[in-house]
């Protein structure tokens, strides 16, 4: 499985929070043979050596790599762990985990491995549980030996007969609400020879989440289960809330390494488009299997499936991590941030070289009113209307499509300009929107937003003044003037919020 290389050494966790570096391979790995003999040649005798405690990390952290040449003995102890927790900003759910995070602790074992299982339910659970690993060969994967009531604990054993990256998930009933909850994680099982080697490694679970208020209603929100069987999520989300690897929290990486993502998705509904903005998978070892793809954009992931994905980082910046149905993602919730740091690489991506105006179609008589206004505000004679009339014509090419022709805006996705009280609290927060863009949260008008406005620097002082005047003075807004001058000093001074442009 994974390409023959040579055992992987142990990775420490590092200060950034990551397990950390090891030194990348020195060759290519070789392509895994056609026929790996499945569970029929992964039975490697009996287990050998002292009995090993398997070291569970929770996400998006990743245990080191197994680092032996035999099989084993290895105990593994997890927890059910019901917990309140927050699943949005201002809103909380009442998540049923595995260790206590959703997904739940990740589970690195070796092929050939004998693993005796142990699942505690606590004592204050309200719920039995159970576990069914997708890596184990038996019965309901272990769940008929694991149905554990609260306060009790069960214990099973079995092989780790074949090499993969599997889901293990509650089944029991109702499976769709417990797996729905939260109970979820990811459990890899090595191939003798190891992993190929890479600098870093994260857990990555993509869930669907099914909440009886609406996407983003603050407080605590119950388990939604007609909108869980119609199959109409409220969040889709990385690591079980949104938000949770983003910010301080984002993955990290340097230029120069290479990442390794092992990314499951818990369903129980959705299927994933899992992609890397920014990023060309250079291997994806698809379905969590023995067979890697090369050169991959957008790799599926079914519900109850997992795949690896590797990539060298060259540039550095900022990578969004999203499934690329992509309402979900900016919508919904499904996304992360990996932050890679480094030196810049002109050769590889210039960032923007050109910035000229083509205006298309919007000439004359189109933009008319932008030429009065320009021509006046050569001659220092600009009025008030000619102000207005020019930010018309702007706002309809540049902001009307998100905000709408009249202010009015899109529910939940882009606050209202109409009699915002947002912006009569502070008539300049409209120019400096426009040049910096805007990242929420904000409350408008006793409603909350929390998208992610790409900043208009490419438009001139003169333009940025007049689509804010139009703006103060249409709508039932308050009225008043932004000037060129006032624009150009706005210009400098970036607020907390700006947007990073996506």
């Amino acid at each position: 499985m994974f390409a023959t290389c040579a055992i992987a050494a142990a990775i420490a966790i590092g200060a950034s929070g990551c397990t950390a570096t090891q030194t990348p391979a020195d060759a290519k790995a070789a392509a895994p043979s056609s026929d790996t003999g499945g569970s029929l040649k992964g039975d490697f005798g009996p287990p050998r050596g002292k009995e090993i405690k398997a070291a569970l990390t929770s996400p998006p952290l990743v245990p080191p790599p197994v680092n032996r040449d035999y099989p084993a003995k290895v105990v593994v102890e997890l927890d059910v762990v019901e917990k309140e927790m927050p699943i949005s900003e201002g809103v909380s759910y009442t998540f049923w985990t595995f260790g206590g995070t959703v997904p739940g602790s990740f589970i690195r074992v070796r092929q050939g491995d004998t693993v005796q299982f142990h699942l505690r339910n606590m004592p204050d659970s309200k719920m039995p549980h159970n576990i069914d690993l997708h890596g184990v060969t038996g019965p309901g994967g272990g769940a008929a030996s694991s149905f554990t009531a609260p306060g009790h604990v069960s214990r099973f054993t079995f092989k780790a007969l074949n090499a993969g990256l599997y889901v293990y998930h509650c089944a029991t009933a109702p499976v769709g609400m417990h797996v729905a909850n939260g109970m979820y994680g990811l459990i890899l099982v090595e191939p003798p020879e190891g992993l190929p080697k890479v600098d870093r490694e994260y857990y990555v679970m993509q869930g669907d989440f099914y909440t009886a208020g609406k996407y983003r209603e603050k407080g605590h929100q119950p388990f939604d289960m007609e909108k869980a069987i119609e199959e109409h999520p409220t969040y889709v989300l990385f690591n079980g809330a949104e938000g949770s690897l983003t910010g301080d929290k984002a993955l990290k990486a340097s230029t120069g390494e290479t990442v390794r993502l092992f990314v499951g998705n818990g369903g129980p509904n959705l299927v994933s488009s899992f992609h890397v903005i920014g990023e060309i998978f250079d291997k994806v070892w698809y379905e969590g299997g023995t067979h890697f793809q090369e050169n991959v954009q957008t790799t599926l992931i079914p519900a109850g499936g997992a795949a690896i994905m590797d990539f060298h980082v060259e540039v550095p910046g900022s990578y969004v991590l999203v499934d690329h149905s992509i309402f979900r993602a900016f919508n919904k919730g499904a996304l992360a941030i990996l932050k890679a740091d480094g030196a810049e690489r002109k050769d590889i991506y210039s960032g923007k070289e050109v910035d000229a105006v083509y205006i298309g179609d919007r000439a004359q008589p189109n933009m008319s009113a932008v030429a009065t206004a320009a021509a006046s505000a050569k001659t220092g004679e600009l009025t008030l209307q000619e102000q207005i009339d020019a930010g018309k014509a702007l706002f309809t090419g540049t902001c009307s499509t998100c905000h709408q022709p009249q202010g009015q805006g899109m529910e939940g996705v882009f606050p209202p300009l109409a009699k915002s009280d947002y912006i009569a609290a502070d008539p300049k927060r409209v120019p400096g929107a426009i040049l910096h863009g805007l990242v929420g949260p904000v409350k408008v008008n006793g409603k909350d937003y929390n998208s992610n406005m790409p900043p208009m620097s490419q438009l001139t002082d003169d333009e940025v003044a007049n689509i804010a005047t139009y703006v103060l003075n249409s709508w039932g807004n308050p009225g008043g003037r932004v000037s060129k001058d006032e624009a150009a000093a706005i210009r400098k001074q970036a607020p907390a919020n700006a947007s990073g442009g996506h």
